[in-house]
């Protein structure tokens, strides 16, 4: 009976890791973001639409912004425009097809993902995979604040620990 209460203890304890994950915010790579740094974009070929302020760049996409890494298939680009209509910034990227998310030691994969410049926030949606060091996680959808450093995952989430490895 002991040896199955221990079992029990055991278990559950192994499981609070999961169910923080699952409910909580967590963090995100070693190094926080500063959505303010340029944002350097690189892909096979660039299409412009200045009518509508926007771009779209096409076939193996890389952006960089300071220590974090996002590549796609496709990005669509969205200008901030000012009242004489003139581009002052990025206001949004949504980056679609094999998208990968690298900060520091962590790397998400998804379907898809908008980043919003202004607050700093990426939203990976579609078949989530995210690893952190020895350990995975997948759900339907992750949020990434780089601003502060963490994250949250929602929609089914599954999770595989390895016990003393981060």
């Amino acid at each position: 009976m002991l040896l199955l209460r221990s079992l029990l203890l055991f278990i559950a304890c192994m499981s609070l890791p999961a169910l923080s994950l699952a409910q909580g915010a967590f963090a995100f790579g070693t190094v926080r973001a500063d959505p303010l740094l340029p944002v350097e974009v690189t892909a096979d070929t660039l299409s412009v639409n200045q009518s509508n302020g926007s771009a779209d760049f096409l076939g193996n996409v890389l952006i960089i912004q300071g220590a974090m890494r996002l590549s796609a298939d496709t990005v669509h680009v969205v200008y901030k425009v000012d009242d004489t209509n003139q581009q002052t910034g990025i206001e949004s990227l949504q980056a679609k097809g094999n998208v990968i998310l690298v900060n520091g030691p962590d790397a998400a994969e998804a379907q898809q993902a908008n980043y919003s410049i202004d607050t700093g926030t990426i939203v990976l949606n579609g078949d989530v995979l995210l690893t952190q060091g020895a350990s995975t996680l997948t759900s339907n959808q992750l949020v990434v604040n780089l601003t502060s450093g963490t994250a949250e995952m929602s929609g089914r989430v599954k999770t595989i620990l390895v016990p003393g490895k981060n």
